[in-house]
């Protein structure tokens, strides 16, 4: 089955080569030189952002476990991640827009880097903090940099369709391209030259570090609505009223938060379902063809967005059925094939066909992350838009937070027992 699995990573390879390699006129947006030169200092910074981020999950998990804390301890930390975020993403989201996007990137980094120094530390309450230090990171990484990009684009007066192309490149090297480098240089650094689980967060700090320089030298500020003195909790009653004023931009937060919401349950649980009687799998392999497949979805929404027709509203649709279906394959392989009772031993035949249509899933979030950006540009005001942004993250983090109650937190607990 070992050849398998180099078989997936081949194919997505080779079509992700070939589509970027045959693009033609219909496919590119002509630019011009300005645009081009801020396109490619922001891809530089986003870049940096996240590999800084992708650097540290990998081992979170492992390095708590190497400080000696058992699964609900561990559980536990991980909760705190998600409901700091609920709790402060808003706040935070409401100070970009008041104070400045820029200022809002710069504390992201800041928070980060206070985050990974957390690290080294192997008392539970240094690393609690580090844990919401990190949901705070998190609420600005997904909203302040969005924001402050989209408000700069247009005060440049670049064209409004040259955005889907800065999107598009965006998620195609950050959460692609980086995500598989950072995976190697993370097994590089603990494996290879054994400097041990907290290295990935010291090298994730000195991204971040890099990226923070760029923005304090190259970056402008912006403002959400500066005009007038408002107050947080104002600010928090315009972006509600916003929301429910407005039925597109309410539908357009339930959209975010329901597939984001089954993104992460599936970041939980696609382990299980490849391995139910635990079967050797390589998860940094796997790990990186799925960031492949998501490469695959970003290089087609790059075409898809370059031309007038179809809407993005359109073939989202088509999107989330392809979703929908791909994630029903682990129920529909378990009644067709009946599982194995043996322990051990390599994936299944029912695992390969969950891995294709887990690969099928992971190219819709390569497509949806641009185009989810490309709606959210054009249906948010710009006046409270990090504010709005981190509303729509509630539910999403209150969702998360159950399941990972509910798939972890009790499994922990139950081992006890």
């Amino acid at each position: 089955m070992e050849l398998f699995y180099f078989m997936v990573f081949g194919a997505l390879g080779a079509v992700v080569a070939a589509l970027e390699l045959s693009k033609n006129s219909k496919d590119r947006i002509n630019t011009s030189p300005a645009f081009n030169s801020f396109k490619n200092n922001y891809l530089v910074v986003y870049s940096l952002m996240m590999a800084g981020d992708w650097l540290q999950g990998p081992y979170v998990y492992y390095l708590y476990s190497t400080y000696g804390f058992g699964k609900g301890e561990i559980g536990q930390l991980f909760i705190a991640g998600f409901g700091s975020s609920m709790l402060f993403g808003t706040i935070v989201g409401s100070l970009a827009d008041k104070q400045g996007r820029r200022r809002a990137c710069v504390t992201y980094c800041i928070t980060y880097i206070l985050s990974c120094i957390t690290k080294h530390s192997p008392q539970y309450k240094i690393l609690m903090i580090g844990r919401v230090l990190g949901g705070i990171a998190t609420s600005l990484l997904f909203s302040a940099f969005e924001s402050w990009l989209v408000a700069e684009h247009n005060k440049r007066g670049f064209e409004q369709q040259w955005l889907s192309l800065t999107f598009s490149k965006a998620i195609f090297l950050g959460n692609g391209l980086v995500a598989i480098l950072s995976g190697l240089f993370g097994n590089l650094l603990v494996d290879s030259l054994s400097l041990g689980p907290v290295a990935p967060f010291d090298a994730a700090a000195c991204f971040l570090a890099i990226g923070m320089a760029i923005i304090l030298s190259s970056w402008t500020e912006n403002f959400g609505d500066s005009s007038e003195n408002k107050d947080l909790l104002t600010q928090f009653r315009g972006a509600a009223v916003a929301i429910a004023s407005d039925e597109k931009i309410a539908v357009l937060g339930a959209i975010q938060s329901l597939f984001e919401g089954s993104m992460y349950t599936f970041v939980f649980l696609w382990t299980p379902a490849l391995s139910p009687n635990d079967e050797e799998i390589p998860h940094g392999f796997i790990f990186a063809t799925f960031m492949l497949a998501s490469m695959l979805g970003s290089s087609l929404a790059s075409r898809l967005m370059a031309r007038s027709s179809p809407r993005v509203e359109s073939y989202m649709q088509i999107v989330f059925v392809i979703s929908s279906a791909s994630l029903l394959l682990p129920i529909i392989t378990n009644l067709l094939v009946p599982p194995s009772k043996e322990k051990g031993g390599s994936i299944s035949f029912a695992g390969c066909l969950q891995l294709l249509g887990f690969c099928t899933f992971e190219a819709c979030v390569g497509i949806f992350w641009p185009s989810i950006m490309k709606m959210r540009s054009q249906y948010i005001p710009e006046e409270a838009r990090s504010t709005i942004m981190n509303f729509f993250r509630i539910p999403l983090n209150i969702f998360v937070c159950i399941v990972l109650y509910n798939v972890c937190y009790k499994l922990f607990y139950n081992s006890f027992i």
